[in-house]
């Protein structure tokens, strides 16, 4: 294991070289949460917050994004042609990135980066960013990212990964990028190498802080139809208020519509995040709404994380066991709740407690 040891001059050293080679983005106290934003000069990512309320998802993926401009300006060469607009301009760094939030990204990848198709904007942005990971000492209450494929110390979508120990960082590179990005951070302190055994004790200890743990294992056994017939859909939706807060604050969550506006004879057509909990979401244009009772909507936000998503990649759930659905619910649905309900389901058993009673 290579580890760089960082005080703390030499961290705010570092980040400020940093951002004369990145757009560098980071966890600031914003009124009582914490949220990713673009550092200022001068401006330090808060490292001990212990995770911010949305995921740093909107860096990649923006909560509205323009992707083309366009003029009906008849006198215009150019009237009615699509432009697109470059919204990658320089590379970017996320610094404090739980490694929760990071196996989000190689999970929603798959969705954007495809054989058969490519999101340009999404892939860009991805490539252009270096991840600075920050390890998490003390899981928040609900946070269950061992039972979802990642841990407290986890690797996967990162490159670099940042351990506190007190006063003490310790970086340790995980990909070029991440050791390119040490090397502009100017970081090149090794740690000794008795540091080793107490990041070993760390990760122990930070894993056993994660108290939630989530069966799964039966998912990709059960039959769709027999989940998504299941008899407890309308009960878990009755006190869902169709707030689509579950999906924004979700960092594997990538529904998005598509809209023109125009002002004038100028327009752009830009892409939005939308919500699979909103009404609107599938209504056709003949009015038809498939999805038009709220259980269906939840059934489906819940069948595509923890049943589609599985029979389609067998590669684990789409979800990274943040938590943030739980504590910022405002009716307390809980995934956990859902996905143990699904993962223990008998349909067999469902038929005779039916016809017994």
């Amino acid at each position: 294991m290579k580890l760089i040891k960082i005080d703390q001059q030499s961290w705010n050293t570092g980040i400020e070289k940093a951002k004369s080679a990145y757009r560098v983005f980071g966890p600031v106290k914003e009124k009582n949460d914490h949220e990713f934003k673009l550092l200022e000069p001068n401006e330090m990512p808060d490292v001990h917050c212990q995770n911010t309320r949305l995921s740093p998802k909107s860096i990649i993926y923006p909560q509205s994004q323009i992707m083309f401009t366009y003029s009906l300006d008849e006198s215009k060469e150019d009237c009615r042609i699509m432009k697109e607009v470059e919204n990658v301009k320089s590379p970017m760094a996320i610094i404090g990135v739980r490694p929760c939030d990071a196996l989000a990204f190689p999970i929603v990848r798959k969705n954007f980066d495809t054989p058969e198709y490519q999101d340009t904007y999404w892939i860009k942005a991805y490539e252009a960013t270096t991840f600075v990971g920050l390890a998490c000492n003390n899981a928040c209450g609900t946070c269950f990212c061992t039972s979802a494929g990642t841990g407290p110390f986890g690797e996967e979508g990162l490159d670099v990964l940042i351990i506190a120990d007190g006063d003490d960082l310790y970086a340790k590179p995980i990909t070029p990028k991440g050791e390119s990005f040490i090397q502009t951070a100017g970081w090149t302190m090794k740690a000794e190498a008795s540091i080793e055994s107490r990041i070993e004790e760390l990760k122990t200890s930070a894993e056993s802080s994660v108290t939630s743990s989530v069966p799964t294992d039966q998912l990709k056994n059960k039959t769709t139809l027999e989940l998504y017939d299941a008899p407890f859909w309308e009960q878990e939706a009755f006190s869902c208020i169709n707030c689509g807060t579950c999906t924004y604050v979700c960092p594997t969550c990538w529904c998005f519509d598509v809209q023109d506006e125009t002002h004038g004879k100028s327009g752009i057509r830009m892409r939005n995040w939308d919500s699979c909990m909103f009404p609107l979401f599938t209504n056709h244009a003949s009015g038809h709404n498939p999805r038009n009772a709220k259980h269906e909507r939840l059934r489906q936000r819940f069948m595509h994380k923890l049943k589609y998503y599985v029979d389609k990649y067998d590669n684990g759930i789409q979800c990274v066991g943040c938590g943030r659905c739980i504590r910022l619910c405002p009716v307390n649905i809980d995934i956990r709740k859902i996905c143990d309900k699904m993962n223990n389901f008998d349909a067999d058993s469902c038929v005779c407690e039916a016809t017994s009673s």
